[in-house]
């Protein structure tokens, strides 16, 4: 009977760690380093390689996610919005989240082993700006645009997954994620802008207001479909790339609709639902332009 609890106790801390770095939240981020593997290939990569490109981004997220919710629990159990996350809560303890930390960043570096060497030389460079984010608020309210750095990567990373070389298409496309997630995040920013102020933290919306945020958010968006319209050129993808690709800008589009600086209350869909269809409409539109 012992024995059966304590089971069931590590199953709830297990469930509770993968809660606190929000896993299912990796559909989000992974089709744009699937989208960069996909380029690089002309098709679909290898099992290996593709096995590897996606284990090597996940246990990337978890880490800096990991990380994040470790250097931020402070601040978390301070904001309304946050004080119910784990750590704050007390339902997961620091020394657990720092070994899923460690595991992470370890699991990360042995598939870049398993890639290839430029990927494994480079990834301490690529966990360093992950980790490097989450203190980004503390000083800037350019944070929005770390963020969308952070998952700029991915592109890049499937790319030199498959080809351990450096090329320009992936760069575009990297780019339009950057504006991409830069803009989403700074509509999410809106929820917290009295609390920042009072914190002396750093957001785009907490330094010129939601009204001007939502603003800077729009051109962000605007940006970061061109540059989607631009990678479909740089690739020379065919004609039904830039037909699918119409449904990532009606996306981009619809996210803003709901959103009003005086309501805010269509945020968790706007940053969930519809960004996770953006993320997957990416890779469905540069999937089929590469068969067109």
């Amino acid at each position: 009977m012992g024995q059966t609890q304590h089971l069931k106790v590590d199953d709830r801390t297990f469930r509770r760690l993968l809660s606190l770095v929000r896993i299912e939240h990796t559909l989000l981020a992974l089709p744009p380093a699937l989208t960069g593997a996909i380029l690089a290939e002309r098709g679909l990569p290898g099992t290996r390689t593709l096995l590897l490109t996606a284990l090597a981004f996940a246990a990337a997220r978890t880490c800096a996610m990991a990380f994040n919710r470790l250097v931020d629990r402070d601040f978390d159990a301070l904001n309304p919005r946050t004080s119910n996350r784990e750590l704050p809560m007390g339902l997961v303890r620091v020394a657990g989240v720092r070994l899923l930390t460690i595991g992470s960043a370890l699991v990360f570096f042995l598939t870049a082993w398993g890639l290839n060497d430029l990927c494994l030389v480079l990834s301490p460079i690529a966990l360093m700006i992950l980790l490097g984010y989450s203190y980004t608020k503390r000083f800037t309210w350019l944070c929005h645009l770390f963020l969308g750095v952070c998952l700029g990567l991915a592109p890049v990373a499937g790319w030199l997954a498959v080809t351990a070389t450096f090329a320009w298409v992936p760069v575009i496309l990297g780019l339009g994620v950057v504006f991409w997630v830069a803009g989403f995040d700074i509509i999410y920013a809106c929820q917290d802008v009295d609390f920042d102020r009072e914190a002396k933290l750093h957001s785009l919306p907490a330094r010129f207001g939601p009204t001007h945020a939502l603003r800077y958010a729009a051109v962000s968006h605007v940006l970061a479909f061109g540059l989607f319209v631009l990678t479909g050129i740089a690739a020379e993808l065919g004609w039904l790339f830039y037909l699918f690709i119409l449904i990532t800008g009606w996306l981009l589009l619809y996210e803003h609709r709901p959103v009003r600086p005086t309501d805010l209350t269509y945020l968790d869909p706007a940053f969930f639902k519809v960004n996770s269809l953006v993320s997957a409409s990416l890779l469905l539109s540069v999937s089929i332009g590469l068969m067109s």
